[in-house]
């Protein structure tokens, strides 16, 4: 339980580490990178409550293509690098404000989720282990019968994207 915690901490500083770093980076390419070392200790985060599934659908879907989508647009449109004009406008007071409003919610909601006084009822661990055995049977069902359109509009959305970026980016 003690190695839990410990490693639980260190992935905990590792995602508000990055987190810090793709807010206060000037470079957005480094943004990105900070991204993927918060994308990557989420992961190990749901590794460490036992999500394997999670885990490997962050580490492939969010890691793997939104990140490299995502470097492959800044790449491609030459986005521009360091301080920016635009940035510097009398908003930042307002989204400072909005930022610690939603900080102190967060905080708020965790902590009311962590209340002792508040006992949820679970069957036991082998009724938990067959219901998340029979849910994943109903995602996978649901994504390849139910709603594979969805996802094969939002993979062509994604490749026009990609596409778009390399034609903007193109010289003539």
């Amino acid at each position: 339980m003690v190695i839990q915690n410990i490693i639980f901490f260190i992935l905990a500083a590792i995602v508000v580490a990055g987190a810090l770093g793709v807010v206060g980076s000037k470079n957005i390419v480094h943004a990105a990178l900070h991204l993927v070392a918060v994308l990557a200790g989420v992961a190990g985060l749901f590794l460490l409550i036992a999500a394997e599934f999670l885990a490997w659908v962050q580490v492939l879907i969010y890691i793997g293509a939104v990140t490299v989508l995502l470097l492959f647009g800044i790449m491609l449109t030459k986005a521009p690098m360091g301080k920016s004009k635009d940035l510097d406008n009398d908003s930042k007071i307002p989204a400072y404000a909005v930022s610690a409003g939603m900080f102190a919610l967060l905080i708020a909601l965790i902590v009311d989720a962590f209340d002792s006084s508040k006992k949820i009822a679970i069957g036991g661990a082998e009724a938990s282990k067959t219901l998340a055995n029979g849910q994943m049977s109903i995602l996978g069902n649901s994504v390849l019968y139910e709603y594979v359109l969805a996802f094969e509009i939002a993979g062509v959305l994604l490749l026009a994207a990609l596409i778009g970026a390399v034609v903007m980016a193109r010289k003539d």
